[in-house]
């Protein structure tokens, strides 16, 4: 592997090859260049240790001006707040520092528990059951809007309280596109005029569709996800409508990203290392195991930022205050250093933790639905599905920062 210092690097969705295969040039960075300033002004951190130290440090480092970060992209004159999509995602949790932060999620914790959560574990699988039976007797699907975005779309819709009659096939697209395309603002790159006017109409229309939910449920409250997060209390005071709005927002987009990307990254990855789609064929209760390392091998995030609050020292390197910083998790999860043969996939690899939930006060506050949601669908395709083959051959991969697949073609032998 080259020593050569890496000059420029950006996280650049247009560049195909880096699409296709960014980890050549992330562990490029990681081995020769590991506290990389970008000409496109910010640092990236691509070691595993030195990651940790940036995500996990709450005093040195945080959001910071969300409105100057945006500015960053688009110039000192964008005004950010007049669109809709960087509206709402300004008052997102994930990109706030405390207090408001240590507010709003634990708020959302009081409303996400982990008791909830597991026991959507038969709710889960009775979904994933559901979306095979429509499926399974056609012999073919085109696995990510079939299944993958399918998947954790409905789940969402379910902890919500909007039932199987509402989530139609008309809804459950609507909704889909509305994130894929709202979410847009989330890569964190300066957007052409018609993509940035997409998003806001998205955006809109999903803060129009869970403000009508949360209305719905304040006279008719019941056992549900929407219910407790208007039950939710800090010191006798509970979220605002339009809190209640971002939050629901940015849960189902969490989940559809994360989670939906997690299944299409992984299935083609095990068919990528065919050993090891028999292997979980033969022992479908390594789906959680196999989930972990697909998160780890394969993430569908592959980086978060953090700005320094005060001049700090990462990796040898003095990072000033203000300056912005890349932490590349899909860098630091195959650190050679946290990990044996990190560029072997191995679905029961037992190590480190990866890095790709994040860390600290950010910690994915859907980690543990994430993981439910990718066990139970990796274990019922191989189950259910054992013969299924997916086109691996050229896959189309739909963004860097969020690192998903448009489309996976697969089939099996029809029963």
């Amino acid at each position: 592997m080259s020593s050569m210092p890496i000059t420029s690097f950006a996280l650049d969705p247009h560049d195909r090859t880096l699409l296709a295969d960014p980890y050549p040039v992330f562990n490029r960075l990681r081995d020769s260049d590991p506290v990389h300033w970008s000409d496109l002004g910010y640092w990236v951190v691509s070691r595993y240790d030195d990651i940790r130290s940036v995500v996990m440090d709450r005093v040195n480092f945080g959001q910071g001006d969300f409105v100057r970060n945006i500015q960053l992209l688009y110039g000192p004159d964008f005004d950010v707040m007049s669109h809709s999509a960087y509206r709402w995602l300004s008052e997102v949790f994930v990109f706030q520092d405390p207090p408001k932060h240590t507010r709003l999620r634990g708020l959302v914790t009081q409303a996400l528990t982990a008791r909830r959560v597991q026991a959507m574990r038969p709710r889960i699988q009775q979904i994933t059951d559901r979306l095979l039976d429509r499926i399974e007797s056609a012999g073919s699907m085109e696995l990510i809007h079939d299944f993958a975005y399918r998947l954790p779309t409905l789940v969402m819709c379910d902890m919500l309280g909007i039932g199987e009659d509402e989530a139609d096939d008309a809804l459950l697209t609507a909704l889909n596109q509305a994130i894929a395309d709202g979410f847009l603002v989330i890569e964190l790159r300066a957007l052409p005029a018609d993509e940035l006017a997409l998003a806001n109409r998205q955006i809109s229309f999903l803060e129009d569709f869970f403000a009508g939910i949360f209305a719905r449920r304040r006279t008719e409250p019941r056992d549900d996800l929407a219910t407790a997060l208007l039950q939710a209390r800090d010191n006798g005071e509970g979220l605002s409508e339009r809190e209640m709005v971002t939050v629901a927002i940015g849960l189902f987009g969490a989940g559809f990203e994360t989670t939906a990307h997690m299944i299409g990254n992984g299935m083609l990855t095990l068919h990528r290392h065919p050993d090891q789609w028999r292997r979980l064929v033969a022992d479908p209760a390594l789906a959680a195991s196999a989930t972990e390392e697909i998160l780890r091998f394969e993430s569908s995030l592959t980086a978060t930022y953090r700005t320094a609050f005060h001049d700090v020292a990462v990796g040898g390197t003095t990072i000033r205050a203000g300056d912005r910083v890349l932490a590349l998790t899909a860098a630091g999860n195959r650190d050679p250093l946290k990990f044996s043969d990190p560029d072997r996939f191995d679905i029961g690899r037992s190590e480190a933790k990866h890095l790709s939930f994040g860390g600290g006060i950010h910690f994915c506050v859907g980690a543990e639905l994430a993981r439910l949601e990718g066990e139970i669908a990796l274990a019922t395709l191989a189950r259910r599905l054992p013969g299924i083959e997916v086109d691996a051959s050229e896959p189309a991969w739909r963004g860097l920062l969020f690192r998903g697949l448009e489309r996976l073609p697969a089939r099996w032998p029809a029963p």
